[in-house]
């Protein structure tokens, strides 16, 4: 990337011109940023700040302007404004109020989000304990076809929901898209634990997933877009915690099944709780404001913002909005649009990540921990099931930690090399004979680095970076076609994996896995930006000339 920067002097007011180049995505874009009352540079850890009322008329004025200019060069030199060489990061140019509102006022409702990012975690684990005994009291036991549907529906339905997700958070904005989702969720929660049938409970399960698919699409999209800049990253990341929290609630729901063989019923009926209290948590969360301004519903957003970040902010960030959507008349995007040459080369990047995240093998290293860990001597399933998910919970907790230090596009890499290397571990321990009396601890050291590995990067990143990098227009239907991807490769990996492993054997299967692995780690490198510490509007500007 090339950056140029020069400082245009008037009477009243400095504007910082900076040109923007980003090989990966061929695109070039001017960006103004007029500065008058108030103005902060960051360089490393300190700051800058000059207020226009600080200082008289005539002399005061001339201290005024040689202070501003002398500060834009130091910050200049010392790479305030930056120009990375990594072939699409992004300038650090931001402008800092430092009246602002403590970031914390977010929390409670990014804490209401996440409770869809729980469900959507908890109905993909709840069936792993429950399906022996629901099939008993189902009478299919010995019917494995109708075991497959139970579990498989589930992921049809989150299909289509994530693609459903999009369109409803454009229609009817983010917040009501969440109440609405509810009902499904409910719905497909109270039918599997009172199904009498096996045709109740498979319609159960498509609900559900249709429920889980929205969340996947609009968990994310809300986050992103109501969390400050200097946090996003790591108030993203939660989403993936709290999938992995739902996960392991669903491992603890299923502890009492061993003493009594009807509390599956329970543990899918246990759903309904969360559901309820996302739907009305969400009754007095605020609406996205860049949702509402790109309505056109100029005083909610900025109500919006001031219930978000405090009254302080709410003149900069809809100046943000208006410089983003400068010039731009255009409705929101179709689903066509996605795929015109504007939006096609970002919208493929979306697509990718989830492709690779699901290609890199992390069910099949789940589907065949329990195997792995009985080899080295553990015997029992909900130890074996118990470590893995606490592995991915420590490895989200971290990600989250670093986030906004380390960088997205850092995190990416070194997750998917970590498990291209883990990969490897696994397949070795299975075939190389020099290793055959350390393969069972070596197989269980592979699946947890792998585990740790997928959970600092690989999990969490994708649904964090994709809606910072789509334009505000296609945003919700990119999310939601990305994350369709995202289903779709998940239901077909998991119906065909069996029969790959069959006729490949798994340290073959594993063994491609390290190189999809490796692979991601070189898309990655070529056509991934950085976007941690920018603002949405920043990044889109810089990567949509004609937004």
């Amino acid at each position: 990337m090339q950056a140029s920067t020069h400082l245009v002097r008037g009477n009243f007011g400095i504007e910082i011109s900076t040109r923007r180049v980003f090989p990966c995505f061929g695109e070039v874009r001017q960006r103004s940023l007029t500065l008058n009352r108030n103005f902060c540079i960051r360089s490393g850890s300190t700051c800058s700040g000059l207020r226009s009322g600080d200082f008289s008329m005539g002399a005061g004025l001339v201290r005024a302007k040689n202070g501003i200019e002398t500060a834009v060069r130091s910050s200049v030199k010392s790479r305030s404004i930056k120009a990375q060489a990594s072939g699409g990061d992004i300038e650090d140019l931001t402008p800092i109020n430092p009246q602002a509102k403590s970031s914390g006022a977010v929390l409670p409702f990014v804490g209401v989000a996440c409770l869809g990012a729980m469900l959507f975690g908890y109905h993909l684990g709840v069936v792993n304990g429950a399906l022996e005994y629901l099939s008993k009291d189902l009478g299919i036991a010995e019917n494995t076809v109708m075991q497959g549907w139970i579990v498989s529906t589930l992921l049809a339905g989150a299909t289509v929901g994530s693609f459903t997700g999009g369109t409803l958070a454009d229609k009817f904005g983010r917040t009501r898209t969440f109440q609405l989702d509810a009902i499904p969720l409910i719905i497909g929660a109270f039918l599997t634990a009172t199904a009498q049938t096996v045709q109740t409970m498979i319609i159960g399960r498509f609900l559900a997933g249709i429920g889980i698919g929205i969340s996947s699409a609009i968990v994310p999209l809300y986050i992103s877009e109501i969390s400050p800049t200097e946090i996003r990253g790591a108030l993203g990341s939660i989403n993936q915690l709290f999938i992995c929290i739902g996960i392991l609630a669903a491992l603890v729901a299923g502890l009492p099944l061993a003493g009594n063989p009807l509390w599956w019923r329970t543990m899918f009926g246990i759903a309904i709780v969360p559901a309820i209290l996302l739907a009305v948590g969400m009754a007095f969360s605020p609406e996205s404001p860049r949702w509402l301004f790109q309505q056109g519903k100029i005083p909610e957003a900025e109500k919006a913002i001031r219930t978000l970040y405090g009254k302080e902010r709410v003149a900069e960030i809809m100046y943000e909005l208006r410089t983003a959507g400068q010039g731009s008349t255009e409705q929101e995007a179709g689903w066509f649009d996605l795929f015109s040459s504007r939006y096609w080369k970002v919208v493929s990047v979306g697509a990718a990540l989830f492709l690779f995240q699901q290609l890199a093998g992390i069910n099949a290293v789940v589907y065949y921990s329990t195997a792995v860990f009985r080899s080295a001597g553990i015997a029992s399933d909900v130890a074996a099931s118990a470590l893995v998910g606490a592995s991915n919970v420590f490895g989200s907790a971290i990600a989250s930690s670093l986030m906004d230090r380390q960088g997205r596009k850092s995190l990416l890499m070194t997750s998917f090399s970590g498990m291209a290397a883990s990969m490897l571990l696994l397949s070795l321990s299975f075939t190389w004979k020099v290793l055959a009396p350390y393969s069972g601890t070596l197989a269980v050291v592979g699946t947890v680095l792998y585990v740790l590995s997928f959970s600092l990067g690989a999990g969490p990143v994708p649904a964090l970076l994709l809606p910072e990098i789509f334009a505000s227009r296609i945003r919700a239907k990119a999310v939601a076609l990305s994350l369709g991807t995202h289903w779709i490769s998940n239901f077909v990996i998991g119906l065909y994996f069996l029969s790959v492993v069959n006729k490949f054997g798994i340290s073959s299967v594993y063994l491609g896995f390290a190189g999809v692995c490796a692979l991601a780690v070189l898309y990655i490198a070529g056509n991934v930006v950085e976007t941690k510490g920018r603002s949405l509007e920043e990044i889109e500007l810089a990567l949509n000339p004609t937004t």
